[in-house]
């Protein structure tokens, strides 16, 4: 008798049912019918004047949910959707049993509990717009809103910048050997160009449509950059009239300083490196372009740039870091044009970080790679060598469980016009990029003959590179062996995107032997720890409502060690 004004279909409906009332206003059901209709004379924050004469047999709908139930379970409704367009607010209360819940609906993490007050509910628009990545800085700061995703960083020593702690040893040493120090984080984040958006929707289907929009993506994207405040972004994707109207001005009022490499051909997106004026000088600047019109391997718009930054700190000698960013060929089936752009930016950083010594400056090579830990490309990369004789193209990358391009690659992969030996260096000084860059990469040259290959070196299927590097993340969970995510979206979720640096010989985290061929290094101090697929899954995914890439923002922070 009470709720005889609800047809009785509708008084039977389970929870999680959507009702349309008077056609325009949506209300998000969490609990049964029955039960989440007395709010008038209950509720304070019902907004429509109380007492309510409505007759609800008449106004009120359900919506007709066709097709299989996998469409219904992922169907973007929840009760934040709804809250600022609709007339009257409903508590979120406590569910029965999570496991009950559609994927979408599962908004935290484990261990987290919706523990909201009766007053934190009159809140709940501000806090929406609060929402932000949860890094070691405010950890402590409660949330209990939806959607966001709760990172924590790593530490690999306790002189980390963001602990703030010292020990006692520490401060006993001399002032030279501390001012021989320096810490600064770099971020690598692919933050998803709209064009590249729009022209591949089908990996968005699981997104509501106004989260896809850039002139709502930017500012999240902004604040994240604000937030984690990182010394050196590497950013990959980065639409060119964007860079140009907003992003890079963005960028330089929080006192970075923006360099920039479009694609080349019809491509509108590129890579951009920035850099804290207060914390580097910029040394050089030197893209590297992956397409070569005369080679046909080589018909591919990807590109690269190679920074040589001077820290900004009282040394005896003048150390410098390498800074290398890039975003290499997606195409799963072409391992061969994948292996033959890396080996283009190793010889552009061969060729910009050797020192006076003879040794390498120390490196960071951050982007997206396209391709799995563990994979050959992977291996190559942080192990320094790869023989890749009967390796089929299709796993070069490691993207597809069954790959589908088996046809065996070349020896040598690339030809020998393109000037680049199988040490990943170059073999003949190349026509000027600049025309004040030719005198500085010869003198560069002189001081590495040693690693100049001769044109007539024999064909062989090995290839090397000089940098022995290890990687910022681990890839895996230890706890659990479950994988790490970088990307995740409708069709995957997997690591693509990596920071790889050049290790110093006290860095415990590093690869045995990663010293070798350096003056110093870096020593890896924390990381911003990643996520798994399931962690990203219960806040919808890539992108979502607080973070607007389909791809996450690596963190880590080092030490230069002067030698």
């Amino acid at each position: 008798g009470r709720h005889s004004m609800l047809p009785r279909h509708v008084q039977r409906l389970g929870r999680d049912c959507i009702a349309h009332w008077n056609g325009s206003q949506i209300l998000a059901l969490n609990s049964s019918v029955s039960n989440c209709t007395r709010w008038a004379g209950c509720y304070p924050w019902a907004s429509f004047p109380l007492p309510v004469p409505v007759d609800f047999s008449a106004n009120w709908r359900v919506p007709p949910f066709f097709g299989p139930w996998r469409q219904f379970q992922n169907s973007n409704w929840q009760l934040d959707n709804f809250t600022q367009s609709s007339c009257f607010h409903l508590p979120n209360p406590s569910m029965k049993s999570e496991g009950e819940e559609p994927l979408t609906k599962k908004r935290r993490l484990s261990g987290q509990h919706d523990t909201s007050a009766p007053e934190e509910e009159t809140n709940f628009s501000n806090q929406k717009e609060a929402l932000c990545l949860s890094v070691a800085q405010n950890e402590d700061k409660h949330s209990s809103k939806k959607g966001t995703i709760k990172r924590h960083w790593e530490y690999f020593c306790q002189h980390s910048r963001t602990m703030k702690i010292f020990e006692s040893k520490e401060t006993d040493q001399s002032n030279t050997e501390s001012e021989a120090k320096f810490d600064f984080t770099v971020m690598s984040y692919n933050i998803l160009s709209q064009n590249l958006l729009e022209d591949n929707s089908h990996l968005y289907r699981h997104c509501r449509q106004r989260l896809l929009i850039w002139t709502y993506r930017f500012p999240n994207i902004l604040q994240e950059i604000k937030q984690l405040d990182a010394d050196v972004l590497c950013l990959q994707e980065v639409q060119e009239d964007h860079y140009r109207t907003e992003i890079k001005s963005s960028l330089e009022s929080l006192g970075y300083h923006c360099e920039y490499k479009m694609r080349t051909g019809r491509k509108p997106d590129g890579c951009a490196i920035c850099f804290k004026t207060s914390k580097f000088s910029l040394i050089s600047s030197n893209p590297v372009e992956f397409f070569r019109r005369d080679i046909p391997l080589l018909d591919r718009d990807n590109v690269g740039l190679v920074l040589l930054l001077q820290p900004k700190f009282h040394c005896k000698t003048n150390a410098a870091i390498c800074i290398a960013n890039t975003h290499l060929l997606y195409n799963p089936r072409r391992g061969d044009i994948k292996l033959t752009q890396l080996a283009m930016l190793l010889a552009e950083i061969a060729s910009v970080a050797p020192q006076k010594d003879g040794t390498f400056c120390p490196i960071i090579i951050c982007g997206d790679f396209n391709s799995v830990p563990g994979s050959p490309l992977y291996r190559f990369i942080k192990e320094g060598k790869l023989n890749y004789e009967g390796l089929a193209i299709g796993k070069v990358s490691g993207q597809e469980q069954f790959p589908r391009g088996q046809r065996i690659l070349s020896i040598p992969i690339w030809p020998k016009k393109l000037g680049i030996s199988q040490n990943c260096v170059y073999e003949i000084k190349q026509q000027q990029k600049e025309e004040n860059a030719g005198e500085k990469w010869e003198a560069a040259k002189l001081d590495d003959t040693q690693e100049v290959v001769i044109a007539s070196e024999k064909l062989s299927s090995k290839l090397q590179h000089h940098f022995k590097l290890s990687s910022v993340y681990s890839h895996y969970f230890p706890e659990t062996g479950i994988p790490e995510v970088t990307t995740c979206h409708s069709r995957s979720a997997v690591t693509v995107d990596y920071i790889f640096y050049s290790a110093a010989n006290d860095d415990t985290t590093a690869q045995p032997g990663a010293e070798d061929s350096f003056h110093g290094g870096l020593k890896l101090l924390g990381r911003l720890a990643l996520l798994t697929e399931k962690d990203l899954w219960t806040v919808n995914g890539l992108p979502n409502e607080n973070n607007s890439s389909d791809h996450l923002p690596l963190l880590a922070e080092f030490r230069l060690i002067e030698r």
